[in-house]
């Protein structure tokens, strides 16, 4: 596996794994297409990493509309994994994403650890810099959910993905559990070399007008600032059970709200929903956290991530 040597002048760099990434800001999966979706409004080349939609085995439909809904402070959405298969990525989006100086992390999603691994082997290709495992989509409703709830599972499909890719392989972890210490650790124990946390929480939102769900799907993934209180406490307690990186994901729109997962242990960050509301929002949150480093006169990320002091509160102001 080759293993990037940071740019020293660049305080903005942070290691995930074999990855050394230009600056700690990552597009979330599902929020940001392929990509390619985005290459007229961001330019590309400025962000950590960019991690695309799920892919799967096989070409999936998803769930029927509708599909999203706005709730106070996020949304809701059951895509269910909507995408056209790993060889249709391989052959249509693989080639034009190779054309940027980005490094691409593909998301992928299956229902048995043997899907898992053949999909990692089918991305162990050039232009592919990491493996993403989406083992905890809230909206699909088949058995590959319970591989995020029980870590021995967690272990075993992590150890299938990293025998067969020499790619970085990140863990996407659920907020569904009691403890996400046990299920970080067993991903480290399979041999992922990061953790990002979190995914959706599962939500219902109902039209109390007619009584019926207002996702055809009943259900669906709560995401946006809504959520971020719990995903900055459950980075923060990752990132104190684990030595592999943490990636910070939900309810990112500002600088500010990037920080808190940093400050908390984070390595990096994923903006997710803020996509939807500022195509632009990773560059602004890239921008804030430069900012941020300048202020306060520090050389580097390393004297920023993992900085909360939790013995005491900040004071009121």
């Amino acid at each position: 596996m080759t293993t990037v040597e940071p740019d020293l002048n660049n305080p903005l760099n942070v290691r995930i794994g074999p990855l050394v990434l230009r600056n700690p800001v990552m597009t979330a999966s599902g929020t940001f297409g392929f990509g390619l979706e985005y290459a007229d409004l961001v330019d590309l080349n400025a962000l950590g990493a960019i991690v695309t939609k799920a892919t799967t085995l096989k070409p999936r439909a998803g769930n029927p509309p509708p599909r999203t809904v706005e709730t106070p402070s996020g949304m809701l959405n059951a895509i269910g994994l909507q995408n056209d298969g790993v060889e249709a990525f391989l052959a249509n989006k693989l080639p034009k994403l190779r054309a940027y100086d980005v490094p691409v992390i593909v998301n992928i999603a299956g229902t048995c650890v043997e899907e898992y691994a053949a999909l990692a082997a089918m991305l162990d290709v050039d232009g592919v810099a990491g493996i993403e495992m989406n083992i905890s989509c809230p909206n699909v409703g088949e058995e590959g959910v319970e591989f995020c709830q029980h870590p021995a599972a967690t272990e075993r499909v992590v150890s299938a993905v990293r025998a067969a890719t020499r790619k970085c392989v990140i863990c996407k972890l659920s907020p569904g559990v009691t403890d996400i210490t046990v299920i970080a650790r067993a991903a480290e124990a399979g041999g992922a070399d990061a953790v990002s946390v979190i995914n959706t929480l599962a939500g219902l939102a109902v039209d109390v007008e007619r009584r019926r769900p207002k996702l055809a799907n009943v259900t669906g993934g709560l995401s946006g600032p809504a959520i971020r209180p719990v995903a900055v406490r459950m980075a923060w307690q990752a990132a104190n059970a684990v030595r592999i990186p943490v990636i910070g994901i939900g309810g990112i729109i500002t600088a500010s709200d990037a920080l808190e997962f940093l400050i908390a242990g984070a390595t990096a960050v994923q903006v997710g929903t803020g996509n939807f509301v500022d195509p632009r929002a990773s560059l602004a949150v890239l921008d804030g956290i430069r900012s941020y480093l300048q202020r306060h006169g520090m050389a580097s990320m390393r004297d920023l991530i993992g900085t909360l002091d939790a013995t005491k509160p900040a004071p009121l102001v």
